[in-house]
């Protein structure tokens, strides 16, 4: 089986995060992505310049039609934006894919520093969406405002993650990329411990859609049956590559190469 993901989250007009990362990401994987639109932006590498919400009840449409016909594997979140549109999609999911592995990746803010969750919503976020949490994928800022604290350091991040696990989530990959250094490193927090995943810092503006990008990697490797670690360390192979092609796109943070697992090479 391909490994079927349905991903729930907005749309990116420049392509390079949002849905369109999304889809491009469990494609090239080897897996078959259906979608359900949140919201419409006008962005591009320079940041979001405009946000146009879809109806709740449009929303809660697209998952029922894909989950009764095509079904799903996994699935996966982005940004929901809202209080109204997290309570919908949580009730959707527990009506209709309640035993369905969800990978939720907590978009608060883009890149370029433009939010994409409500501070209003952030309550909607920590009590309904993340104890639903197969896996959770924060950043650093998006840790903090959901623990309620800075964290400084690996050792911070990884009691930020068994944090963020006694608050429903089943597993916690913690993103280590805005602490300082020549090394990145990611935390995975489980029940069964802390597992850390390191690799040079590559240094690049093309980081758009990293996060995105990373959480339906690990979407699709769960839809394909993969374990968590080797999800992981596949998702995060993929984004190092992908971020290593980047095509040089845009004035601001471009965009990956996200199909180079078809052999293309940077010209």
């Amino acid at each position: 089986m391909k490994g079927r993901v349905l991903i729930i989250a907005g749309s990116d007009s420049g392509g390079g995060a949002g849905l369109q990362a999304d889809l491009k990401t469990v494609t090239a994987l080897g897996g078959f992505a259906a979608t359900a639109v949140t919201a419409l932006t006008a962005q591009d590498t320079t940041g979001v310049h405009g946000i146009h919400e879809v109806p709740t009840a449009f929303i809660a449409q697209q998952i029922d039609v894909v989950l009764a016909d095509i079904g799903a594997d996994s699935i996966k979140t982005g940004m929901l934006h809202s209080a109204e549109v997290i309570a919908t999609v949580v009730d959707c999911l527990e009506a209709r894919a309640p035993d369905v592995p969800l990978v939720v990746d907590p978009v608060m803010v883009a890149k370029g520093g433009a939010r994409l969750l409500l501070e209003e919503a952030e309550a909607a976020l920590s009590q309904r969406l993340l104890p639903r949490a197969t896996l959770l994928t924060p950043n650093l800022p998006e840790a903090e405002a959901l623990c309620g604290h800075r964290i400084a350091d690996e050792a911070g991040m990884a009691e930020a993650g068994r944090a963020l696990c006694g608050m429903g989530a089943k597993a916690v990959l913690m993103k280590g990329g805005h602490l300082p250094g020549d090394v990145v490193s990611d935390i995975l927090v489980t029940a069964s411990g802390v597992e850390s995943f390191s690799s040079p810092r590559l240094q690049s503006r093309h980081t758009h859609g990293t996060g995105c990008t990373l959480a339906s990697a690990l979407a699709v490797g769960l839809a394909q049956g993969l374990e968590l670690t080797a999800a992981v360390v596949r998702a995060r192979d993929y984004v190092l590559e992908a971020i290593r092609r980047a095509p040089g796109l845009g004035a601001g943070h471009g965009p990956l190469d996200h199909g180079h697992t078809f052999g293309a090479t940077k010209s």
